[in-house]
């Protein structure tokens, strides 16, 4: 195991002063090697500065001191299956020292006090009460990947390894040192063989039908599409098992025709059609259903389509650690070894992305954020058809089109659009952060732009979107503002005046210049004579303003 750049949920660095000395707390470490074994295993790392994630240039390792800090640990944890320690020198010269974690397979691994924790994306999350059972059921599911199964390699269709080895080789998100393994190599690298027998996640990629039929709960779909009245109108079930996973999600997505309406768009926005779903909202959905669904569980994945809305439902509830509340930043990977043979064949986004990529996409056309449901048996999410506002999307269409704004900054544009005016404490809470801290790493760019304009301080700060912008936004709008008829030169008049209260006569044609001033002129005096809007001062220095309806 070669040293990381970064910490992730199965490898934890630790310096060698927390480890060995008198600044040593050993306890601390034993919670981490419980955490790493109920979950998927994992890595320390010891000997590893936290700020340049290296080893100190001069640090030597005691092979004694190595031996002893394993012992320790072993008496300080139960369950626990510290192996293969091995000393390293890093290329500055530097040494430090590596132990692997096994998963707990079938026990729940403890420290020696009877305390439980969870490896939850890089950090530790203490396990209680209920959460105990969870623990236990989810132990059988972190697992069921790699069973091996009675079938032999010899009795796979060759046609199907040969298809599952090329599509490896031809993956550019595999690296060439994989490339070059022997296709029996590859197959156990991704945990579809073991010894020469297959695992159930060999037997999902590379069986036929009767041998995925032999497996507890293989992968089964129901797409079911409602009228406006929720009253059942076409069905398609895949329950043969005649498909290995992305053959299956092909096939779905081939038959799911209507998940590919779209609605057109008003005249004067910038595009003039727009989905119902967007094509890549609905694949990491439909993949996040299979890679997160328990194979210990009985259940069909449904897929329901009703008038306003997308439900995808799938057997297991959201792993230990992860809810509705913090999906955005957790990582907890229930099925990995699925998952990477998802990412190898390019059919998901890369680990801790998938959800960022949901809330990107909504939040480019205007729509809700997704609605997320779970308990133990089952997650369901719901995205919708509509369009919250067309201003909305008119914005975000504009600031995507006009600056250069990362995932992070469209998701929190997204948020701030659509409340106008939002404090940092909410907007905080819409992006599952904590802290003002992670919050200023989504917005700071956005306010250096100017795109963002804050009010207030502390805990009263607001962000909302610049005036500025958003003007130019309607300007970029505009249709042929020289021939523009007269309703459509009021209803833009008072969008101006919403946005810019008090302004002269020649301050909105300024805004507005392509039109001609003497008819603006006009239509804002007919205006103000059907009281549409108000106005104050004399001559030069009169100003216009919307009328204070009650």
């Amino acid at each position: 195991m070669l040293l990381q750049k970064y910490e992730n949920s199965t490898i934890e660095y630790k310096s060698l002063k927390k480890v060995v000395g008198k600044t040593a707390d050993l306890k601390d470490l034993a919670k981490t090697c419980v955490c790493l074994a109920n979950a998927q295993g994992g890595y320390l790392f010891l000997g590893i500065e936290d700020k340049e994630k290296l080893p100190p240039k001069e640090q030597k390792i005691n092979q004694d001191e190595m031996n002893t800090v394993i012992k320790i640990l072993r008496s300080l944890t139960d369950s626990v299956g510290l192996v293969n320690p091995e000393i390293k020198m890093y290329e500055n010269g530097g040494e430090y020292f590596i132990i692997q974690i096994y998963p707990s397979m079938k026990t729940i691994a403890t420290t020696s006090e009877g305390r439980v924790f969870v490896r939850v994306g890089d950090e530790c999350v203490p396990v209680k009460g209920e959460e105990l059972t969870r623990l236990a059921h989810e132990k059988g599911a972190f697992q069921w990947e790699l069973v091996a199964t009675k079938t032999h390699i010899s009795q796979i269709e060759p046609e199907n390894i040969e298809k599952f080895i090329n599509e490896i080789r031809g993956s550019d998100r595999v690296s060439d040192f994989i490339k070059n393994q022997t296709d029996l190599d590859v197959l156990e690298y991704y945990k579809l063989v073991e010894d020469g027998l297959l695992t159930n996640l060999g037997i999902l990629w590379l069986g036929n039908f009767k041998q995925r039929s032999k497996l507890n709960y293989p992968i089964t779909v129901q797409y079911i599409v409602y009228d406006e009245d929720e009253k059942k109108i076409r069905k398609v079930d895949w329950s043969l098992n005649q498909y290995n996973p992305k053959e299956l999600l092909l096939e779905i997505e081939k038959e799911a025709v209507e998940l590919n309406y779209s609605f057109e768009l008003p005249d004067g926005m910038f595009r003039k059609q727009i989905r119902h779903y967007a094509k890549d909202v609905v694949r990491e959905l439909l993949v996040n259903a299979f890679v997160h669904k328990s194979y210990t569980i009985s259940g069909d994945i449904f897929i329901l389509v009703y008038k306003d809305r997308l439900e995808i439902k799938n057997p297991g509830g959201l792993p230990l650690g992860i809810t509705k509340d913090n999906i955005l930043h957790q990582v907890h990977r229930r099925n990995p070894h699925l998952i990477d043979t998802f990412k190898a064949l390019k059919l998901m986004e890369n680990e801790g992305s998938g959800y960022d990529l949901i809330y990107e996409k909504l939040s480019l056309d205007g729509k809700r954020y997704p609605k997320i449901e779970s308990d133990i048996n089952y997650v369901q999410v719901t995205i919708y058809s509509s369009i919250i506002d067309n201003e909305i999307l008119q914005i975000l269409d504009y600031l995507a089109k006009h600056y250069e704004i990362n995932q992070k900054e469209i998701i929190a544009l997204g948020a701030i659009v659509r409340y106008k005016k939002i404090s940092g404490y909410d907007l905080a809470k819409i992006l599952q952060l904590n802290g003002d801290d992670r919050l200023r790493n989504w917005v700071d760019n956005l306010v250096a732009k100017n795109i963002l304009l804050t009010e207030g301080k502390t805990k009263g700060l607001m962000y909302m979107v610049n005036s500025k912008i958003l003007s130019s936004v309607e300007h970029d709008l505009k249709p042929s503002l020289k021939t523009m008829e007269e309703p459509h030169l009021r209803a833009l008049i008072i969008e101006d005046l919403k946005l810019h209260p008090r302004s002269k006569i020649s301050e909105i044609h300024k805004r507005v210049e392509d039109l001609d001033i003497t008819y603006l002129r006009k239509i804002v005096y007919k205006m103000y004579k059907d009281s549409e809007i108000d106005r104050d001062g004399e001559k030069r220095n009169m100003v216009y303003f919307l009328v204070n309806k009650k």
